[in-house]
């Protein structure tokens, strides 16, 4: 009987606390400023047209997110407040409400060059990407083949998790992105998914790979370098348990094998579900801005008591 393994896994039941630290008193009004700013009646995106928040907006706007915005712009509401919407039109600009569907981007999938298999010992997704299996030229498509990844990872974050490592493996040849490529998807995970990245772990790295990094580390925030972990064990390091972990050059106990046929349907599937749900409970919870990530991803209908006759 095949041990193989071919589709994604849910997330872990058991996890170690990644929450934040209790707000201060003043972070807690600063919060409650910018809730105010995208709760006005008359409140529009500037710079877009027809700028009233959509559904899916208002869904993205919760308190998690307004927080992990003030603490990327170090609490600082002004700074905070433009940030968020700058997202907001990059978002719509993008098209990641419209144009960057599962059966547009799958062309990107088919050799699984980037794939979401196991959760740390954090419950944080991993995004694994092996540049070796780069089947494509066109830049602007594999930037938002990245995109649509990063938007299932966080699809696959339970509650109390809000970031997602980076597993990258050099081996096999791979192929580099050019820089300026590089320095575009750098940009949109700096600008537009702040607090986002755990870790990124990067193995087999030859010269020419060094190199590459030296080079654009310039463009990296400093907070983010501090983050990149080459060539290390990240069982023995205790970063990952081996059952969350691909068993080829990460040394875990999964020995997964990418078939496109059996793997992207169920990630498709099961990303969808999970967030068709959260957004009816997130409905149920009054369906506005600042509502809690935690709230909607833990939400439970309460059933009324039965009554004797």
């Amino acid at each position: 009987m095949s041990s193989k393994v071919y589709e994604p896994l849910l997330p872990p039941s058991e996890k170690k606390d990644a929450s934040q630290p209790p707000l201060t008193p003043e972070q807690t009004k600063m919060q409650a400023d910018v809730q105010a700013h995208f709760v006005k009646p008359d409140y529009v995106v500037p710079g877009v047209e027809k700028g009233e928040l959509m559904e899916e907006e208002k869904f993205w706007l919760s308190y998690e997110c307004q927080l992990r915005y003030l603490r990327a712009t170090k609490w600082k509401l002004d700074s905070c407040i433009q940030r968020l919407e700058a997202t907001l039109k990059w978002r719509r600009e993008f098209g990641l409400y419209g144009k960057i569907t599962p059966a547009y981007i799958e062309p990107e999938a088919v050799t699984g060059k980037e794939i979401l298999f196991g959760y740390d010992t954090y419950g944080r997704p991993a995004f694994y990407m092996i540049p070796s299996r780069q089947n494509t030229n066109e830049a602007t498509r594999q930037i938002e083949f990245a995109v649509w990844m990063l938007e299932r990872c966080i699809d696959l974050m339970d509650d109390g998790v809000e970031s997602l490592d980076l597993l990258i493996n050099f081996a096999d040849k791979a192929k580099n992105p050019s820089l300026s490529t590089a320095r575009k998807v750098l940009s949109i995970l700096q600008n537009h998914y702040p607090e986002r990245l755990g870790k990124a772990l990067v193995i087999n790295v030859p010269y020419l790979v060094n190199m590459f990094f030296n080079m654009i580390t310039p463009f990296i925030d400093p907070i983010t370098v501090k983050k990149l972990n080459f060539n290390i064990d990240v069982v023995k390091d205790g970063l990952f348990e081996s059952d969350q972990l691909m068993k080829e050059w990460w040394g875990g106990n999964q020995d997964f094998e990418y078939k496109h046929e059996k793997y992207w349907p169920v990630l498709v599937e099961m990303c969808e579900k999970r967030k068709k749900e959260w957004i009816e409970n997130w409905k149920k919870l009054g369906g506005n801005v600042g509502i809690s990530e935690k709230a909607y991803k833990t939400f439970k209908e309460s059933v009324p008591e039965k009554t004797e006759a």
